[in-house]
C-alpha cells in the first residue's frame, strides 16, 4: 500500500535532464526511488504537458516515452466523482485551490500520509496526510 504520494513538481525536478544535475534533481531522484510511493492520473497529466513544454523539459517523444514507462511502475491513483467530492470538501475546509484539493484527495484515497510537494504549506496536516517540501532549506 502506497504511503506518500508524489506532487508533479517532483517528477518535474527528477526529469530534468541537465548534465550537472543540482540539488532539487538530485532530491526528486531520491524520493522517485523509495518504496511505496504513488502519483495520480491528475499528476502524470500534468507531467506530459511539462514534458512537452519548451520552457520546461522540452522532452521529444523517445524522452517523454521513457520516462512514462517508469512512471506507469507506479500505483498510479485515478480520478472519479468521489474524488471531486472529497476535494470539493477539501478546499471548503482547508482553503485550497481546486487543483490542489485534487491532490490531496488522491492521496488521501490511496490511504498515503505524506504527500511531498512544493506547492503546498510544508508541514501542514490535511486530514492526516502530512505535507513535505523535500526541497526546503533548513
Amino acid at each position: 500500500m502506497p504511503s506518500a504520494f508524489v506532487d508533479t513538481n517532483v517528477l518535474i525536478y527528477a526529469a530534468d535532464q541537465n548534465i550537472n544535475p543540482g540539488r532539487h534533481t538530485r532530491i526528486a531522484r531520491e524520493i522517485l526511488l523509495l518504496e511505496h510511493i504513488s502519483i495520480s492520473v491528475q499528476v502524470l497529466n500534468e507531467f506530459i504537458a511539462n514534458s512537452r513544454n519548451p520552457k520546461k523539459l522540452a522532452f521529444d517523444p523517445t524522452d517523454e516515452r521513457s520516462w512514462l514507462q517508469k512512471l506507469f511502475q507506479l500505483p498510479i491513483a485515478s480520478q472519479t466523482a468521489d474524488t471531486v467530492f472529497l476535494a470539493l470538501r477539501l478546499q471548503a475546509h482547508h482553503s485550497l485551490s481546486h487543483w490542489d484539493s485534487l491532490i490531496v484527495a488522491s492521496a488521501l484515497e490511496t490511504g498515503c500520509t505524506v504527500l511531498y510537494s512544493e506547492d503546498l504549506a510544508h508541514g501542514a496536516d490535511y486530514d492526516g496526510l502530512k505535507v513535505i517540501n523535500p526541497f526546503r532549506e533548513g
